[in-house]
């Protein structure tokens, strides 16, 4: 009885895969990623908000909102999230320049 299992193959394609299209590495940034998106939103939530308060006279931007009939549009959270949006788009940037790393996804001449 003969068996034709490709498995040997087929797993060394897969890792190939793996390390030609930077998988794993894909994988630990969307981790970080997560993690970075949290601790921004701390910030944010936490120091930053209450400083624009301070300044504007003790106003909450999560408390603004805009009330049209059954509707409220809540400005004040979606300025907390661009405010988020803004910070952490500003540490990945300064992230990647800062260890090289946009010279790391280059085509090779």
């Amino acid at each position: 009885m003969e068996t034709n299992i490709k498995a040997p193959g087929a797993l060394a394609g897969f890792v190939d895969f793996i390390r030609t299209q930077g998988v794993v590495g894909l994988a630990v940034g969307f981790i970080l990623g997560g993690a970075v998106s949290k601790l921004v939103s701390a910030l944010v939530e936490n120091i930053i908000n209450p400083l624009v308060g301070l300044a504007l006279g003790k106003v909450d931007l999560a408390d603004k909102a805009l009330t049209l009939g059954d509707a409220s549009l809540k400005y004040g959270a979606f300025i907390s999230t661009m405010i988020d949006f803004i910070i952490i788009a500003a540490v990945v940037y300064f992230g990647v320049k800062s260890l090289g790393l946009d010279k790391l996804d280059k085509p090779k001449a």
